[in-house]
């Protein structure tokens, strides 16, 4: 399969979700202001046939998730301006976003920052560095998504 650098998802090209799934595959909007790891989330979640948007902070996410709910938020809880937790809180008090799913990731290992994250309405937190295959696993299983063998 071929990258596409846009995010967009082409129904030829999906490789991980079957295909009475392929014509609506989950929606998984990443929030984490490094490119280079907007990227690697987004390659891996891409190869398993997800769709992917992007954004760079909690003020961009919140808008494109009013705009067009996604099935999933996959964000970084420390982000410029609204951070990850912030972001969270917002999408659970907005009726439009209030059932979409939440995965946050922390580069702070502590149980601080994770039980902060679980408290504002997220549905799991994964530490830093986290592999590929742990990152579509997780939103498999929140998605209730197939996860084939040998993943991604």
């Amino acid at each position: 399969m071929q990258r596409r650098k846009s995010g967009v998802y082409h129904p030829g090209e999906v490789t991980g979700l079957d295909a009475a799934t392929s014509s609506r595959a989950p929606l998984i909007l990443i929030v984490e202001d490094d490119p280079e790891t907007r990227r690697f989330y987004s390659d891996a979640l891409e190869d398993h046939g997800f769709r992917t948007d992007q954004a760079h902070n909690g003020h961009q996410a919140l808008e494109k998730a009013r705009a067009l709910p996604p099935d999933l938020v996959l964000a970084d809880i420390a982000l410029p301006g609204m951070d990850g937790i912030e972001l969270c809180r917002e999408l659970r008090a907005d009726d439009r976003t209030r059932a979409v799913r939440f995965l946050a990731i922390t580069g702070y290992g502590d149980r601080q920052y994770p039980d902060r994250a679980r408290g504002a309405g997220a549905d799991q937190v994964l530490i830093k560095p986290c592999t590929a295959q742990a990152l579509v696993a997780e939103a498999c299983r929140l998605l209730g998504a197939p996860l084939r063998a040998g993943n991604p």
